[in-house]
């Protein structure tokens, strides 16, 4: 073998660039597509076959090129978007590299036909390994078509890293669903082997545009987002508590058009929605964010799917008021219709309890006589009061796709509830009309309004958990966290690297109201625990704490969080706990001060709202 250094030829060294731009189909129809709208298209059909591995097709109505400019386009950093390295300081177009066209000529064969508005007749030629084998006039609309087959059809050790027809649509589709819904000015058709699985109306209309792409769903479940400033502007919505998933496959950030990812973006805003949803589920969001070029750098990856803000903490601060204040505006009580079985029900669920851990034995009903005693009690022999939960897919791929993409058994858990509405209530004016009536399964609240024929539900653990939470979040954030002496320490037992852990966060575990001081070889001495919460489980909580911790959370922000939230989980009232009608009040009474008495610190609803038709309707009294 010679080791000697020596010169690549060019052939090899355009095969190694090309490689680090074109990764797979996907990546020509991400790259194709965004010239087509650099170009000022405002219609772009898009076909494959094959999973895109022997045909790819672009076909747009844009600006076309000229005879002169074909000639060029296919050479390594030939650009029509920047002229010197002071242009990237004022990048308006999604392409600059110059490098998409050279890369796909070189790993596929191609063919071009374009015309442009300066001229009556096309062009059309054939490349192959970025050469132009032929070039020829003809006839054809104005406009650009790229053709690409065989894809790395001369590199045989990329081609065998290619996945199945299948993987590879589907990454493909991926990347034409976010291209389609961050250019709603722009009709997209989709052809995939011959069929047609997407089309966009190009109205230039947010919301219509991301109902044909993401379907009826999803429109009835975000809430807009419309803000602008002298630095930036942004548009778009975010979803309401009650819809979310089970991963981050519908949060969607648009810089300037551009599809981006930005963990520090994604992270304020899943922090709005921190209590508000279920721990491990996602907020769904789609935002357009309008900013001077100047202010980001999208130069860092070839993908360009990366930017940098010049200003980052300034757009967090602005995006997490503008979420906060949103989500705030419309929290809700959840109102339930009780229905009867329907040919497309899929699951069916007791809608008294949705996170029941185990099933507990049909109880009485406590009733409160005018004596306001628990002792008379009143028996009620009906069938269990249920709802239903459908499920629709993501998105409108084929419906074999969809099982093979998503996790069938979390989203079904997960899906939005269909059969509930939410409706704006202060708990003010509820429980100023409302009466208590009982407590069912030593667990739900009853409160009944006579008045407009309502009764409401409030989970009582649910309730307490919140309460608990605010108190020690607000306390916490204000430093006044008052720590309780313990009469005799809680000695504590660890490994060298969980006393290591507990050494480096000394100040988070006291900011969170525990007194901790080293006791001989690997021991610590708890000799004060958080006030707030009385005497609760030392031992059980101070785990929690150190394993979240040793999870590696993001932020130092999260792991403060995490912990408030165990901590009024573990001291809140609990289900099955014998609650007085004085604590009863006393507890609705904290309700009504919250900042979001309507769910639980994990996203759980604290109240139910359930009409006396509905309830009609189940025992058939009405039709």
């Amino acid at each position: 073998m010679n080791n000697r250094i020596k010169i690549l030829d060019e052939s090899t060294i355009a095969k190694i660039a090309a490689g680090e731009i074109i990764e797979n189909p996907a990546s020509i129809v991400k790259e194709l597509v965004e010239n087509s709208i650099d170009a000022s298209s405002n219609n772009i059909v898009i076909e494959i076959k094959n999973g895109g591995k022997t045909y790819i097709r672009i076909t747009d109505d844009g600006i076309g090129m000229n005879e002169d400019e074909v000639e060029y386009a296919f050479l390594r950093h030939s650009t029509s978007k920047i002229s010197t390295a002071e242009d990237l300081l004022n990048i308006h177009s999604l392409g600059f590299r110059g490098e998409a066209l050279a890369s796909i000529s070189m790993t596929t064969k191609m063919e071009t036909l374009t015309r442009s508005k300066d001229s009556n007749k096309g062009i059309r030629i054939f490349l192959k390994e970025g050469e132009i084998l032929k070039k020829e006039t003809i006839g054809c609309p104005l406009g650009t078509t790229m053709i690409a087959k065989d894809l790395f059809y001369n590199i045989p050790v990329r081609k065998k890293f290619l996945k199945s027809d299948l993987a590879e649509s589907n990454h493909i589709s991926d990347v034409i669903y976010k291209i389609a819904l961050g250019n709603p000015n722009v009709s997209f058709k989709y052809i995939k082997d011959n069929k047609i699985v997407l089309k966009t109306p190009g109205k230039n209309n947010i919301k219509s545009n991301i109902y044909s792409i993401l379907g009826k769903d999803f429109i009835e479940n975000l809430l807009e987002i419309n803000y602008s400033d002298n630095k930036l502007s942004v548009k778009g919505y975010i979803s309401k508590n009650d819809f979310y998933r089970g991963n981050r496959g519908h949060q969607y950030i648009f810089v300037n058009g551009r599809w981006i990812k930005n963990i520090q973006l994604t992270k304020t805003i899943e922090r709005c929605y921190k209590s508000l949803i279920p721990i491990n589920r996602f907020p769904i969001f789609i935002l357009f964010i309008e900013i001077n070029p100047s202010l980001i750098d999208v130069n860092i990856h070839p993908t360009k799917q990366e930017i940098r803000f010049s200003n980052q903490n300034e757009i967090n601060n602005i995006i997490e008021g503008l979420v906060d204040k949103i989500l705030k505006e419309t929290m809700s009580i959840p109102k339930v219709k009780i229905e009867g079985k329907k040919d497309n029900i899929v699951e069916e669920v007791n809608f008294l309890d949705l996170n029941k851990e185990e099933e507990e034995p049909i109880d009485n009903i406590k009733i409160y006589e005018k004596t306001n005693s628990f002792e008379n009690k009143e028996d009620l022999n009906s069938e269990t009061m249920l709802r239903s939960i459908s499920f629709k897919a993501e998105s409108p791929l084929e419906k074999k796709e969809v099982k093979e993409q998503i996790d069938k058994e979390e989203n079904k858990q997960f899906e939005k509830v269909s059969d509930c509405e939410y409706e704006k209530e202060e708990l003010n004016d509820v429980f100023k009309n409302t009466k208590l009536v009982g407590i069912l399964f030593s667990t739900y609240i009853i409160l009944e309004n006579t008045l407009d024929n309502y009764f409401y539900l409030i989970d009582q653990h649910a309730a307490h958990e919140r309460v608990k939470y605010e108190q020690y979040k607000g306390e916490y954030e204000r430093e006044n966290i008052t720590i309780q002496s313990l009469l005799s320490p809680e000695i504590i037992q660890l490994t060298n690297k969980e006393l290591s852990i507990v050494e480096d966060n000394k100040d988070l575990f006291h900011n969170l109201g525990f007194d901790i001081e080293e006791f001989g070889l690997n021991s610590i001495a708890i000799r004060g625990v958080p006030l707030i919460f009385g005497k609760p489980q030392i031992k059980k909580l101070f785990f929690d704490i150190l394993d979240n911790i040793k999870n590696n959370l993001n932020t130092n922000y999260d792991v403060k969080l995490e912990k408030i939230m165990k901590m009024a989980c573990t001291n809140a009232i609990k289900a099955g706990d014998k609650i007085t009608k004085p604590e009863i009040e006393e507890l609705l009474k904290q309700l009504t001060k919250l900042n979001n008495p309507y769910t639980c610190p994990h996203g759980r609803p604290v109240i139910i709202k359930i009409t006396k038709r509905d309830l009609e309707k189940k025992f058939k009294r009405i039709i």
